[in-house]
């Protein structure tokens, strides 16, 4: 589905989507968009046509996600057949065109759009559409480069710009790179990269089978080492040296490395009768080469078609290197994150167990922390918070907020809410306006156990868990969050922990998600965390974080877990 002013970027999701709130119409799939363009509401029919869930669906562009040509190329927005109930208002219909489902076919369709009006008063489109045979039962010849205009060359390459550069993730790029060029240039592609080590891996290799792409894992794999004198077609564009129209008469002599005889392998495996081996180079360096052959296709690839598939690798070298470079970044980033997060203290007598997932669309770091201690009378502080914003900059104030409260801990033995107030004053006097919501406590022993004295700055609260499943929320207190400027006395608040009860400090990151309430985030975590009371604290913490965190979230996790004895 295409409006004017389209986005993909799912981060932005409408508020408020209901994910079936549609009625099932027939046999026909249903879905709106809004003004946007972005999927906002489906039925359940829908959903088992296109092979995806619902929250696969809602928040997502529904033209960049579904709409492709009738060989399962992306088509460009200026294409799309499905914009004119935006401009005109009305409603148009249509058939012959084509939706790529979950697992990567292609459903032919028949679809009719009518505008609407969504929440709130605004425009917006529901797409009503059914699965009808393909007309030419899907043996039609795929488009030869041969045919395409000049005007069709320009829309490929600015396309595989537009496609290539939208992620930064370095296996995303590949498959959408794969997606251009197959069945549209190729019914094979085979994607080779250079390692960072030095090396050579056969990433993707991938072939056009009845309207479906399929992988050839078992041609995939790492490859051997590149030699500098070897003249064949492939070890030279991993070198960076030249394009080469090739076939598998050029293998067919004694290999001169071994690269040459995984490259025979290939022709002999694949019955590529024509290829066009061409690098891919980055901004500094090369970065792999693709091969793109012809087996069920008649007609070999000219020299025409290899300046095209030259453009179009130029292309993916970029977007290739770029995603490479962000992939470095973020290890550096995580690396900085794990060594600002502490190691936990070993106390007689508790178990502790923490955990830290960064933001998956940020560079890795965040400012979500967790934090323990032992106190200079014995007892063991506890901290879960969490600085307002991502990436280095949030990293650095919550390096700052967590370091200052671990001196203000330690220099005096106070009850909680006094030491956060001091903390809260020098929060506000930081070179740096910072804003954190944090839980800070004390776990001590008593003669009938052990005891919880915490204060609460705005964050989730606690959940306790007790050994046979019970669990409480504990929100006897909750004060401003540090930052704000406005000082004020806070408060503490005490409870019992049960012998084996486990004490779940988080932050939000684990419970938020543009799809469901607060409310419902909380129920979740309390209903796992019942569920897994009687297991290991690591156990508990692999639970909660594979099944409690959102799939859309799109934030930072930090979890503390404490278990006391019986």
């Amino acid at each position: 589905m295409d409006v004017p002013g389209g986005d993909a970027e799912q981060s932005s999701i409408v508020e408020g989507m209901r994910p079936r709130q549609l009625r099932d119409l027939s046999h026909a799939g249903t879905y709106v968009v809004d003004d946007r363009g972005r999927i906002v509401e489906v039925n359940s029919q829908a959903e088992h046509l296109l092979r995806r869930t619902a929250e696969d669906l809602l928040g997502r562009d529904a033209h960049d996600l579904l709409h492709r040509g009738q060989y399962g190329e992306s088509l460009p927005r200026s294409g799309c057949t499905m914009r004119q109930p935006f401009l005109t208002g009305g409603t148009a219909q249509g058939d012959q065109e084509w939706f790529e489902r979950g697992d990567g076919s292609l459903m032919p369709i028949s679809w009719m759009v009518t505008a609407c009006r969504i929440d709130e008063g605004r425009l917006g489109a529901m797409v009503l559409f059914h699965e009808t045979a393909s007309p030419a039962g899907d043996q039609r010849e795929p488009t030869r480069t041969s045919s395409m205009s000049e005007l069709e060359r320009l829309a490929l390459l600015a396309e595989t710009t537009t496609t290539l550069t939208s992620s930064l993730d370095v296996d995303e790029t590949v498959r959408q790179l794969v997606r251009l060029v197959v069945p549209l240039l190729a019914d094979w592609a085979v994607v080779d990269l250079l390692t960072e080590e030095g090396g050579v891996s056969r990433v993707a290799v991938v072939h056009y089978e009845h309207g479906t792409l399929v992988h050839r894992s078992d041609l995939e794999g790492p490859m051997p080492p590149v030699p500098q004198e070897s003249s064949m077609p492939l070890s030279r564009a991993l070198r960076g040296v030249t394009a080469a129209l090739a076939g598998p008469q050029d293998y067919q002599g004694p290999p001169d490395s071994g690269v040459a005889v995984i490259q025979r392998e290939l022709f002999a495996a694949t019955g590529i009768h024509s290829a066009t081996i061409v690098p891919i180079r980055g901004v500094r360096e090369v970065v792999g080469a693709m091969t793109l052959g012809r087996a069920e296709w008649p007609g070999a690839f000219t020299t025409t078609d290899l300046l095209l598939v030259e453009d179009i690798a130029r292309r993916a070298g970029l977007a290739l290197d770029n995603a490479r470079l962000y992939e470095r970044q973020r290890r550096v980033a995580e690396t900085m994150q794990r060594h600002l997060l502490p190691q936990l203290p070993d106390v007689p007598g508790l178990e502790m167990s923490a955990r830290y997932v960064p933001a998956p669309h940020a560079s890795q770091v965040g400012g979500d922390w967790y934090d323990s201690f032992v106190l200079s009378d014995g007892a063991t502080g506890v901290v879960i918070g969490d600085v307002v914003g991502h990436d280095l900059e949030a990293a650095s104030g919550m390096a700052q907020v967590c370091n200052m409260l671990r001196a203000y801990a330690g220099e005096i033995e106070e009850p909680p809410s006094k030491i956060v107030e001091r903390l809260d004053e020098a929060v506000a006097r930081m070179a740096q306006a910072t804003m954190a919501t944090v839980v800070f406590a004390r776990v001590e022993p008593t003669d009938k156990g052990w005891r919880l004295r915490w204060t609460n700055a705005g964050h989730p609260p606690p959940l306790l868990v007790e050994r046979d499943g019970r669990t409480r929320f504990l929100d006897g207190v909750s004060d401003l969050l540090l930052g704000t400027g406005i000082l004020s006395s806070r408060e503490d608040a005490v409870a019992d922990l049960p012998p084996q009860s486990t004490l779940l400090l988080y932050t939000d990151g684990l419970i938020e998600s543009p799809s469901r309430t607060l409310d419902e985030g909380l129920a979740r975590l309390r209903r796992y965390a019942a569920s897994v009371a009687h297991r290991s604290l690591s156990a508990l913490c692999d639970v909660l974080l594979a099944h409690v965190r959102p799939a859309d979230n799109d934030d930072d996790v930090a979890l503390l877990a404490l278990r006391v004895p019986g």
